[in-house]
């Protein structure tokens, strides 16, 4: 298995990953969601040059309680069916994690998630946000009603307490 660049994930590169599961993303509200297009992608593919996992980050500017900042938002992480439990997860954290790396890198990632992988991102030194996160769609800002979880990237980073606000899509 090859971890890769991919410039953008097209809708027949999704349409393969998502082989007709019903709900990939878990169904409920976010999945009918607006989502921010990811800058940086990453996949892994297989020997055969099939594609089985993916991945996306994006900056994003955060405000917690008044205090601004920018955080790598991590999204889009998709894991074919026939390919989940092989650790691909960790490949993809790497990959992406990979690029705040350096002075100008932002101090934080931020992902959202479905309740049921607090558990697994915990595991990758992702926290649970206590706070409610809002973020933008179409009609204006909503709660988010999945969870939202952080992990620092520079040691003796934190996160502020209070309302978080994603300025823009959520990612």
């Amino acid at each position: 298995m090859t971890l890769v660049a991919l410039e953008r994930v097209t809708e027949q590169q999704w349409d393969e990953l998502i082989d007709g599961e019903h709900e990939p993303w878990g169904g409920g509200v976010a999945e009918r969601f607006s989502w921010r297009e990811k800058t940086h992608n990453v996949g892994i593919r297989a020997p055969d040059g099939r594609l089985l996992a993916v991945a996306g980050s994006v900056l994003a500017d955060i405000r917690v309680a008044g205090h601004q900042f920018a955080a790598l938002g991590i999204g889009a992480l998709f894991v074919a069916r026939d390919a989940r439990g092989r650790g691909f997860v960790a490949s993809l954290l790497d990959g992406l994690l990979a690029q705040a790396d350096g002075e100008d890198a932002p101090g934080r990632a931020m992902l959202f998630c479905r309740a049921q992988l607090v558990g697994m991102y915990g595991k990758f030194g992702f926290r649970e946000i206590a706070d409610p996160v809002f973020a933008q769609q179409p009609a204006g800002p909503v709660r988010m009603p999945i969870s939202a979880m952080w992990r620092p990237l520079r040691a003796g980073t934190s996160w502020p307490t209070g309302r978080v606000d994603v300025l823009g899509l959520p990612f």
